[in-house]
């Protein structure tokens, strides 16, 4: 806990919370307006008192605590070290640092890039402070055991979906999920028996699955006499919707099926009253997460949990060695240590501030003219919604997502997390700012009035189109369509063929043309629509979507 917390907070509450590592060589900068820390010996141990740091205008709370997170604390010995380096990687613990790079981020991130040191462990069989680290974390999160991920979440979707299909069986799947599954069905060779998942026109926004979809696609399956190698779930969503994990985990492992969940953006859940469960308290057998989303750690770096003993956790150390780096990176290993000490240190209390940002951010623009925001009566059959993920419409006011964004960027240099063609959706984390937010409801307000004032409203707010992947027709598997030979065709000679690429708007990256699958006029129609409002299209080998790769067969 902080020492005197109360007044810290209420001096600092719309501050950024960085890891007391961080935050220790920001003071020993000593830059202007640093707060020198104040030491004292306490049975051996050396607690530092509540500190106050500024950087940027940026006020930063920050106490340190009696243990240092164990990687974190690994990785600080070794790089004290006045070592004689005959070791990658090449800039020999920033020597050899190239200086643009070193004048942008300093030196100490070189210092600290260090390879597969004995005192660092092993990432593929940890005996010292990794294994700790994970030990430290499967705790907080619930978990029988965690792995750290230095590929991100794509890592682990890959490696649990490797981990429990084979080829030929089958994975049931909504088809709305992330490109890495389809990239670990081409791995696995497993079967995909897809879901169509609930789809809102007026947002354009697809939500969770339902039980009885998965109890639907068990027994079609059953009945066909193929095997359910497992169910993958993706909860929540890039929009916040979660599925109802319990009641399905309860039926698949009825079957004895077990439940993946692709938990990237809920690595938050659980740890709030307010918030909702975690994917691990509702039964799933295997979670992944994406650590830097919503919690602190550096970008890249995931954790994936496992519960149960359905899955085979030593097929899934198996898979995580032939999918990770063989040199992971130790600042991304470290910053998994260290997000998961941050929250330790106030796991009933850390998101308060955030949860009371989010509440304020929907009051400010719930009473803009013109303005939506996506809730549960969007989405009947998913009433649970991450409170932390505000996602607000656009369309009453003859805007996109697309045009409503850029004029935030532009005028307010706000910047969102996700762009789409009726909405813009913003995160709340714990650096979320009160100014942050004002600036937010005043940019929404400003193109509330400008477009009322033009009367843009009219005829434009009508749009109800419908998910371009309703009409699936699945000509090849992904691994068979990955080895298929293949030409490219213009767009216009590609109906009908058989999609030889994996197409999708990005992001989200939710594919809306999968390799094998049948090329269908309402999938091209979406794809040019997301095209010509402002989507990147990603995975297209022409992203003018002039002319597609099909499967010559």
């Amino acid at each position: 806990m902080y020492p005197n917390s109360s007044s810290l907070e209420s001096l600092c509450q719309n501050c950024l919370l960085l890891p007391s590592s961080s935050l220790s060589r920001i003071l020993a900068s000593k830059e202007k307006g640093t707060v020198e820390p104040q030491k004292k010996q306490d049975g051996g141990s050396t607690m530092e008192t509540a500190k106050l740091a500024t950087r940027d205008g940026i006020c930063i709370p920050m106490a340190h605590r009696s243990s240092i997170p164990p990687l974190v604390s690994a990785l600080k010995t070794c790089a004290d070290q006045n070592a004689a380096s005959f070791h990658f990687p090449g800039h020999n613990r920033g020597r050899a640092a190239p200086s643009s790079l070193v004048q942008l981020i300093g030196l100490k991130p070189f210092i600290h890039d260090l390879p597969e040191l004995p005192e660092l462990d092993n990432l593929f069989s940890p005996e010292g402070p990794i294994l700790e680290a994970q030990k430290k974390a499967a705790e907080l999160f619930g978990s029988s055991e965690t792995w750290f991920l230095v590929g991100g979440t794509t890592c682990g979707i890959q490696a649990a979906i490797l981990a429990t299909c084979s080829p030929g069986e089958y994975l049931i799947l909504p088809r709305n999920s992330h490109i890495s599954a389809i990239s670990a069905m081409v791995l696995s060779g497993v079967i995909p028996k897809y879901i169509i998942p609930e789809y809102d026109c007026h947002w354009d926004i697809t939500g969770g699955v339902t039980l009885s979809q998965i109890e639907k696609a068990i027994q079609e399956l059953h009945m066909e006499g193929q095997k359910v190698a497992a169910v993958f779930i993706t909860s929540p969503t890039y929009h916040g919707i979660c599925s109802n994990l319990a009641d399905i985990s309860k039926l698949c492992h009825s079957h004895e099926i077990p439940v993946i969940v692709d938990e990237a953006h809920g690595a938050h859940f659980g740890f709030h009253p307010t918030l909702p469960s975690s994917a691990l308290q509702q039964g799933a057998d295997l979670a992944v997460q994406s650590t830097h989303k919503v919690l602190c750690s550096l970008t890249q770096s995931s954790m994936l949990h496992m519960s149960g003993n359905i899955v085979d956790r030593e097929r899934i150390c198996r898979c995580l060695q032939i999918l990770q780096s063989s040199s992971p990176s130790y600042l991304l290993l470290a910053s998994l240590d260290a997000a998961r000490a941050q929250l330790s240190e106030k796991t009933d209390s850390i998101f308060n501030n955030a949860l009371d940002l989010a509440i304020e951010t929907k009051n400010l623009i719930g009473n803009i003219p013109g303005i939506s925001i996506l809730g549960a009566p969007g989405f009947s059959n998913f009433p649970v919604i991450d409170p932390l993920r505000l996602t607000f419409g656009f369309w009453q006011l003859g805007l996109s997502g697309f045009e409503a964004d850029e004029t935030l960027y532009r005028d307010q240099g706000v910047i969102s997390e996700l762009v789409g063609t009726q909405s813009i959706t913003f995160a709340i984390n714990l650096g979320t700012c009160r100014d942050h937010i004002q600036r937010l409801a005043s940019g929404v307000k400003n193109i509330s009035e400008a477009s009322l004032s033009f009367q843009k409203i009219k005829g434009k707010g009508d749009h109800c189109g419908s998910a371009p992947f309703t009409d699936i027709d699945m000509c090849l598997n992904p691994r068979e369509s990955f080895f298929a030979r293949k030409r490219k065709v213009a767009i216009g000679e590609s109906l009908g063929k058989i999609c030889g690429e994996l197409i999708c708007p990005y992001p989200p990256g939710i594919p809306v043309m999968i390799p094998g699958e049948t090329i269908t006029k309402r999938a091209l129609d979406y794809l040019l629509l997301v095209k010509n409002k402002g989507a990147t299209i990603s995975g297209a080998s022409d992203p003018l979507l002039s002319s597609i790769v099909i499967c010559d067969i």
